[in-house]
């Protein structure tokens, strides 16, 4: 199977479509039996997708999973040892640092779109990369987006450490980069989580990917962002389809993590 971005595709055959009920009268009662239709179609649409292996379903959760996935695995390269030096050092600043990242955890993803959009906007200081409207600007905003959950959990994790622990290693005589990845081993499964909540917000994060992605046919366009195409185009049972889907998606990569986690505790 070829990069998602690289090939055309339309989210599911018109011919595969399960046929609305069009003959009801608009009453209350209709209205209501209308609902349970299109979710129950939705459903049923679902799981048509997963028992027949729709490849153009199947390119656009695989485009999902690359994007939020680089972007998970660079904000742990980013997050983690910068949240440990924020939980381990003490200097002038310290604080101010930690308010910024505490900020970041909270930030509207559609704010880090638009800075990410004005940068890379042909006119922007990054412009000349010609980036905008990528997969690589998806995962730069999403990147922005998981590095301050990713570090504050990190902080949180190397302050709840016995400080005496430290000062066993040290007495040891390790040094301080030693000291660091033991400490780091001591906390593997509180930094799993922070795996899970970065991978969580990436993954179903939307503004963002949508104003530097653009939601391109073929290109840019992840699970989120099909849900919102479809649903704006009053497709719901292709968007609740699509919603099961992704959560399924969320559930088998946080399984994963978890018996990871649960895994090294029994260790």
């Amino acid at each position: 199977m070829s990069l998602p971005w690289l090939r055309a595709w339309g989210l599911c055959p018109q011919t595969q479509k399960l046929p609305f009920s069009r003959t009801r009268e608009k009453g209350a009662g209709d209205e209501g039996s209308q609902t349970v239709d299109i979710i129950v179609q939705g459903i049923t649409q679902a799981f048509w997708m997963l028992v027949h292996g729709d490849r153009q379903v199947l390119e656009v959760a695989l485009n999902s999973l690359l994007v939020s996935g680089v972007a998970t695995a660079l904000s742990l390269c980013v997050g983690v040892p910068l949240g440990s030096a924020l939980g381990l050092s003490q200097f002038p600043g310290r604080r101010f640092l930690v308010s910024l990242v505490n900020t970041g955890m909270g930030s509207p993803p559609v704010v880090v779109g638009l800075v990410v959009t004005i940068f890379l906007w042909r006119n922007g200081p990054l412009g000349l990369l010609h980036l905008l409207y990528t997969p690589s600007a998806m995962v730069i905003a999403q990147f922005i987006i998981a590095v301050p959950i990713v570090t504050g959990f990190t902080l949180a994790t190397m302050q709840q450490l016995d400080p005496k622990l430290r000062l066993q290693i040290m007495a040891l005589g390790a040094s301080r980069l030693q000291m660091v990845w033991l400490l780091l081993n001591e906390a593997r499964l509180p930094l799993l989580a922070a795996v899970m909540a970065g991978f969580g917000a990436v993954i179903s994060e939307v503004g963002a990917s949508t104003m530097v992605g653009g939601n391109i046919t073929g290109q840019t366009r992840v699970m989120t962002t099909a849900i919102v195409g479809e649903t704006s185009k009053g497709d719901f049972s292709v968007a609740i389809a699509l919603s099961i889907l992704l959560m399924l998606l969320v559930f088998l990569v946080n399984l994963v993590l978890t018996l990871a986690q649960q895994r090294s505790k029994t260790r």
